[in-house]
């Protein structure tokens, strides 16, 4: 019987696929967060390394991708360059996909926390990691999408707007449910009077009408002032962008960040066996989650 059909008589599994630029502290948020999970809450957590990259995790991977391959070995052997050699280690991962479901089968009733490389075309037009949990959520893996990104984009108008277009479109590619988070908050909050505005603009993703002001007072900028309305017109179009701020050494933000992804990947639900009108009416009237009792308490 192979790994699929193993895993396909199974229940449900859920968890989290932590994506985002290279620096934005996805491995450090990996391993505060199945920290947290393990020792806070007694939620049975791993983390799965699926950068074939990443040799410095900070965090003991229960499963990692450079036991399949790594990126300095098809550099050495293929002849490629650092993002060529990524591009083939996770097409290479596609197309040994049970090799992952086989090693995956050894935790039953886990969390799992998938650590990806911080390559943005894998999420914004390269298939391969879509497919990969486009198969894994069949098999019924309920995941949500981490996306972090470097608080210190908001800084500046442009840099902030490409941030927006970078999150929109992973959302769109992805197709999974998915929860923006703006990184090294602790930066963005010591330096807030610096900002242009208060932090809830940017994590709400106010009118950016006020951005376009701000641009068209820069000489540079002004010159690309219907270019710059047509894209935050089409960020606003879509209405699908906000953050989430992340201090990993702040309980109260990983604290947020779990209860926006246990309610994303359904989690608060439990399993499609075990979930039940009542659970599902407790949630839409607001009542409390289990995990959310933890809160409560701090």
């Amino acid at each position: 019987m192979s790994a699929v059909n193993v895993m396909q008589q199974t229940k449900s599994k859920f968890g989290q696929i932590v994506i985002g630029p290279p620096g934005s502290g996805k491995t450090t948020y990996c391993a505060h967060l199945s920290k947290f999970l393990n020792n806070k809450l007694n939620r049975k957590t791993v983390v799965i390394n699926l950068d074939p990259a990443n040799d410095n995790m900070g965090y003991d991977a229960a499963i990692d991708i450079m036991e399949l391959v790594t990126v300095e070995d098809v550099m050495n052997n293929l002849d490629l360059g650092p993002n060529g050699a990524l591009m083939f280690c996770i097409e290479y991962m596609e197309k040994n996909l049970d090799w992952l479901l086989d090693k995956l089968k050894a935790y039953p009733d886990t969390y799992f926390i998938f650590d990806l490389p911080g390559q943005v075309e894998l999420y914004t037009h390269h298939d391969s990691i879509k497919h990969i949990f486009d198969t894994l959520n069949k098999l019924d893996f309920n995941l949500c999408t981490i996306h972090l990104i470097d608080s210190h984009y908001c800084s500046e108008p442009t840099k902030f707007i490409s941030t927006l277009l970078l999150s929109l479109s992973t959302m769109l590619h992805i197709g999974l449910p998915h929860i923006n988070v703006l990184s090294k908050a602790d930066q963005l909050v010591a330096h807030s009077d610096k900002l242009h505005f208060g932090l809830e603009y940017y994590t709400e993703v106010l009118n950016l009408d006020y951005l376009l002001e701000l641009l068209d007072t820069d000489v540079f900028s002004s010159k690309f002032k219907k270019l710059n309305a047509a894209l935050t017109g089409l960020i606003e179009d879509y209405g699908l962008v906000s953050f989430f701020l992340l201090d990993v050494n702040k309980e109260k933000d990983l604290i947020n960040i779990r209860n926006a992804a246990d309610k994303a990947n359904g989690f608060v639900y439990g399993s499609r066996e075990e979930r039940s009108i009542q659970s599902l009416l407790s949630c839409a009237i607001g009542a409390r989650t289990q995990t959310e009792e933890y809160d409560a308490d701090m």
